[in-house]
């Protein structure tokens, strides 16, 4: 690949979008192995999987790392598990559109608090009316969100945005997927009790496997790739704010996997939310000179 493009912003936008795509479908497919496995189960399977496939490609160097970049490493994987079970444990009991939308609070919040245009905030509001749509449609929907599970989707929220702060100074410290690799084997290893009866199920059950593996491939393997990479080419807060398209995807994704339909309401705050996306995106294009390389993360 040309090394100016591969370097230029719009790429580091089209990673994000790559991701979204692959985590929304990904999701939708998790959903329909809770009935057999349980959320939590799904997850430390479809990060476990992730981990085993990433090792065997990455092979990290890890002997000749440093402590610090064992830490990073470390608190990547810690915030994987969270993030993971905490939002899984929510779409086993709402919606996933609604809990994506609840889910996004925290790279919002994140976005809102490292924005430094007028630009930038500007197209913040437009994402913060359409995901505040998507919530408004999920409260007047024939079926009110179950509390349970809003309650983890907030918990997600907060561990996504310690994710994309722990991913970027990971990605920061260690070269290449090593990081990432290091990171699914702690998070696999964190929700190895829930892990350990999921596997037991689908070694009798070839369906289950299969669906498990799909799941994480696109769940994990191929989203966090993309935007692990992303993060060394965009700024954590254009960042924040390009994410604001999963909502949209995951609208998506639920309508055409698990028969989630969504009304004009909720298609309004997609039109919102994109709009929000790709704005931003292209002020990133047009004033990257302006911002500070992610190679120098913030203090959190």
């Amino acid at each position: 690949m040309n090394a100016r493009i591969s370097q230029h912003p719009t790429f580091g936008a089209a990673l994000v979008f790559g991701s979204c795509v692959s985590l929304s479908f990904g999701a939708a497919i998790a959903a329909q192995l809770f009935p057999a496995l349980g959320a939590w189960g799904v997850t430390a399977l479809r990060l476990g999987i992730s981990a085993i496939v990433m090792l065997a490609f990455v092979r990290p160097a890890v002997r000749r790392w440093s402590r610090k970049q064992w830490r990073a490493a470390i608190l990547f994987g810690m915030s994987l598990a969270a993030m993971n079970g905490a939002f899984y444990a929510a779409i086993e009991r709402i919606p996933l559109g609604p809990a994506v939308a609840i889910e996004f609070l925290g790279p919002l919040v994140l976005a809102a608090l490292l924005t430094r245009r007028r630009s930038d905030a500007g197209w913040l509001a437009l994402a913060v009316v359409g995901i505040g749509l998507l919530g408004l449609e999920g409260v007047l929907g024939q079926s009110p969100l179950d509390p349970i599970g809003v309650m983890f989707a907030l918990i997600a929220a907060f561990f996504w945005a310690l994710y994309i702060r722990a991913s970027a100074h990971a990605g920061s410290l260690i070269p290449g997927n090593s990081g990432l690799a290091v990171a699914l084997v702690v998070a696999a290893v964190l929700l190895t009790p829930f892990g350990v009866p999921a596997a037991i199920t689908i070694s009798t059950a070839p369906t289950l496997l299969l669906l498990a593996v799909l799941t994480a491939l696109l769940g994990s393997i191929i989203p966090y790739t993309l935007e692990l990479a992303a993060l060394r080419r965009v700024p954590q807060r254009v960042f924040g704010i390009l994410v604001s398209l999963e909502p949209a995807t995951a609208t998506l994704a639920g309508w055409l996997v698990l028969g989630q339909h969504a009304g004009p309401l909720r298609l309004l705050a997609i039109v919102f939310v994109v709009a929000a996306s790709v704005g931003v995106s292209l002020v990133g294009v047009r004033k990257r000179r302006g911002d500070p390389p992610l190679s120098e993360p913030a203090t959190p």
